[in-house]
C-alpha cells in the first residue's frame, strides 16, 4: 500500500516577496493545466462532465472560485518551500 511521505517544510517560513512569487506561480500551474485540457478536448462547461469534457474550472485563475485557487496556491507554495528545504536559494 502506497504511503506518501512528503518532505517536511513546517519549518519554512516564506518571506513577503517570496509569498507574492507563489501567487504568480499558482497562476501558472492553473494555465498549464487549463492549456493541457484544451489540448485533450476539455471546454468550458457550467457544471463538471468527465464523459464530455466539461470543466467550470477553463477560466482565467481570477475568476476561480477561491476554493480552487487554494489548490493551486497550495501546490506552488509547498514547492518553493520543498525548494528552500532542499538547500537552494530563490533570487531575484
Amino acid at each position: 500500500m502506497y504511503k506518501p511521505e512528503p518532505i517536511d517544510t513546517s519549518a519554512i517560513e516564506l518571506s513577503a516577496e517570496l509569498l507574492e512569487l507563489t501567487e504568480k506561480i499558482a497562476e501558472n500551474v492553473h494555465d498549464v493545466w487549463a492549456e493541457r485540457r484544451i489540448r485533450e478536448g476539455w471546454s468550458y462547461g457550467e457544471t463538471r462532465d468527465d464523459v464530455n469534457r466539461k470543466t467550470p474550472c477553463l477560466v482565467p485563475y481570477n475568476e476561480l472560485p477561491e476554493s480552487e485557487k487554494e489548490y493551486d496556491r497550495s501546490t506552488a507554495l509547498e514547492t518553493v518551500k520543498v525548494i528552500i528545504s532542499l538547500g537552494y536559494e530563490i533570487k531575484k
